[in-house]
């Protein structure tokens, strides 16, 4: 019986190795603009800067779960955004308003789309890519190709806005307790959940992985949790777009793992015919995973509108590759049927962290569009060329 208790197994290098690259590259960046990437005005920005694109990513992840992707995202992006701000500028009414009619555009783009997918049987990247170029022309019909604004602040700061604070002195400055309260309660939440989850698998006696790995797994993710909220609090504390791309990566990380729901998109990805047979109703659940993308694409625009202050025809201009790549960087298969929230958001944030650090460095869009390009294919290539391995 001894022995039963004594299974380990490897640490999946392509489940934790993207937390390493994280890092890696986050350095890197460090090193070539001289620190300029670590000050706490840069980490509060670089959350801010990449809240929607994290949001996108959550919802980009069910889609390719299932095999596909959606590329009307950053067009349906400008759409809401374009639409709360006819509301509250053109119209004069209130923000609730503005954002209300931004969330049922965007369920109503979702419907539209799952509806020729799921039950006209059109493929989801011909049907999107369709989307895709509606929703860019009806934002430029729909602001005569001019921006709208200024938005007001309390609409403002839904994107631009913080968390109330308890600053205190501390060195040459000020400390935010919030923001380390939170830190604390993260970090503790993070080894409860993995001393609870190796406790489950020996009770059913499956493998685990060795002790030293399970300690450095945990110093890492800890490591980037404390860098990043000490660095928020010693800015303005913490800013309200974390809150809500917390909120979204607890539902939905509940919704894959813990729900019937989540476990039937994962048989979708990974063979459709199994989960016809097995009486999965393939064809709703396609439909709602488009659905639920057009939500997130309207929460993702009323986001980055109300950070920008105003609504633009140019607004979420390549969203959808920054989204599509963060899935893939994040360990999601192009085949579907394996990927996690957490992966799609660390992928999310190494996306943005490059942005972040090539811009700092100086060097041109042009450059980072082929930097970034090049990103993703070497992480579909890994994915690809592992399971030819495996296979």
């Amino acid at each position: 019986m001894e022995t039963n208790n004594k299974k380990y197994v490897k640490m999946d290098i392509k489940q934790y190795g993207m937390f390493f690259a994280l890092i890696a590259i986050y350095l890197v960046f460090a090193v070539l603009t001289k620190g300029a990437n670590t000050t706490p005005m840069n980490i509060n920005n670089l959350i801010m800067q990449n809240g929607y694109v994290v949001i996108l990513a959550i919802g980009m992840l069910l889609c390719v779960l299932t095999g596909n992707i959606d590329l009307g995202v950053g067009s349906v992006v400008a759409v809401c955004g374009s639409v709360a701000g006819i509301i509250m500028m053109d119209l004069k009414m209130n923000m609730w308003v503005a954002i209300i009619a931004a969330l049922l555009v965007g369920l109503l783009t979702g419907i539209f789309a799952g509806f020729f997918i799921a039950y006209l049987g059109i493929p989801p990247f011909v049907t999107t890519l369709a989307t895709m170029l509606m929703g860019r022309g009806l934002t430029y019909t729909l602001l005569q190709a001019q921006t709208k604004g200024p938005f007001d602040q309390s609409y403002n700061f839904i994107g631009a806005g913080f968390l109330p604070v308890i600053k205190i002195p501390f060195g040459d400055g000020t400390l935010d307790i919030v923001s380390i309260v939170v830190a604390v309660i993260a970090s503790a939440a993070l080894i409860f959940s993995e001393i609870k989850s190796n406790a489950t698998k020996r009770k059913y006696n499956f493998a685990v992985n060795p002790t030293w790995q399970i300690v450095l797994k945990l110093a890492v993710m800890l490591f980037i949790i404390w860098f990043f909220f000490y660095k928020l609090s010693r800015y303005n504390g913490l800013p309200f777009v974390l809150l809500i791309m917390v909120i979204l990566i607890g539902i939905y990380g509940f919704i894959t793992s813990k729900t019937v729901a989540g476990r039937q998109i994962y048989a979708l990805g990974g063979n459709r015919k199994a989960a016809n047979l097995s009486g999965i109703d393939t064809n709703k659940v396609f439909f709602w995973v488009y659905v639920n993308m057009g939500v997130l694409s309207a929460i993702a625009g009323i986001v980055l509108s109300a950070r920008n202050g105003s609504a633009t025809p140019k607004a979420g201009d390549g969203f959808e590759m920054d989204a599509i790549a963060s899935c893939y960087i994040g360990g999601a298969a192009v085949a579907g049927g394996a990927g996690s929230i957490v992966g799609a958001v660390v992928g999310a944030f190494i996306m943005g962290i490059l942005n972040n650090g090539m811009s700092l460095f100086g060097w041109s869009t042009d450059i980072q569009k082929i930097v970034k390009g090049a990103v993703l294919l070497g992480a579909v290539t890994l994915d690809v060329l592992s399971k030819r391995k495996k296979g």
